[in-house]
């Protein structure tokens, strides 16, 4: 947990910054953002989890937007994944991950990225919307869900996992994916629908539903030669997008055909 006597005065001045670690609770009540406002909300709900038994990293979403996998969920093989969301910035995905590379922790990169955030939409995109998570490679977990996401709005983690949304029924709906994912024998990919499918029984995104999206890497985990993508599945336009994304789950064989064993190979290391 990042003490507030570590945030910028700014952030003091304006709300509480809460930023979680592992079995940390944030949700915001109430929002301030402006209904009338030419920008409408978005909101989303996700999953992004590090599996110890496999090594890969992956994550999940749904939203009540066109193609919300175009955006949220940022993931590099051996190095973390995180996902961006609320009054979203997309850069905060790719800083992420380069903080990552650095060896920063899950919270240290939650921190830097929402403080050095210069903010340049105050009115109608402000920062304190913003709703972010982070796993790093260790499976460390951090999230961050600002005062003025859209309510209901909050997060949960657990061991390895953080969960996360906005403009949801209430927090009935990430408690609802946290305890499913914990719950759901199997791979990492059925783990991650399973959340989201408790998600949406528990009240969803209370606009609606419209589109899905799963990432998954491993260093050379996916098909072919030195590909780190195990799973990269995006419905960008269904009125059924979980159970869509379920059908393309369990499609996909869960061990892909044509995984070059690269074993020796120090990139695959």
């Amino acid at each position: 947990m990042i003490r507030p006597s570590q945030l910028t005065a700014r952030a003091l001045a304006i709300a509480a910054l809460a930023i979680t670690g592992a079995c940390a609770t944030r949700a915001r009540p109430t929002s301030g953002f402006d209904a009338a406002d030419d920008l409408p909300p978005t909101g989303t709900f996700s999953i992004i989890a590090y599996d110890s038994a496999s090594g890969q990293l992956g994550g999940a979403v749904q939203s009540r937007v066109f193609s919300v996998g175009n955006g949220v969920l940022w993931a590099e093989a051996g190095v973390g994944i995180a996902a961006t969301q609320a009054i979203v910035d997309v850069s905060y995905g790719p800083q992420a991950l380069a903080l990552l590379r650095q060896g920063k922790s899950a919270s240290e990169v939650v921190k830097t990225i929402w403080e050095r955030d210069p903010d340049p939409d105050t009115a109608r995109w402000s920062k304190y919307g913003r709703q972010f998570a982070v796993v790093d490679a260790r499976g460390n977990v951090a999230a961050y869900t600002g005062p003025r996401a859209t309510p209901w709005a909050g997060d949960r983690q657990g061991k390895n996992v953080t969960v996360q949304g906005n403009i949801l029924a209430g927090a009935g709906v990430v408690d609802s994916m946290l305890a499913a994912y914990t719950r759901t024998e199997g791979s990492l990919a059925l783990r991650l629908v399973a959340a989201l499918e408790a998600g949406q029984a528990a009240g969803g995104d209370t606009r609606g539903k419209q589109s899905a999206a799963m990432l998954i890497v491993k260093k050379c985990g996916g098909v072919w030669l030195h590909n780190d993508v195990v799973l990269r599945l995006q419905v960008d336009d269904n009125p059924e997008p979980i159970a869509e994304l379920r059908r393309l789950v369990e499609k996909a064989p869960q061990r892909p055909r044509g995984v070059t064993d690269a074993s020796g190979d120090a990139a695959c290391r």
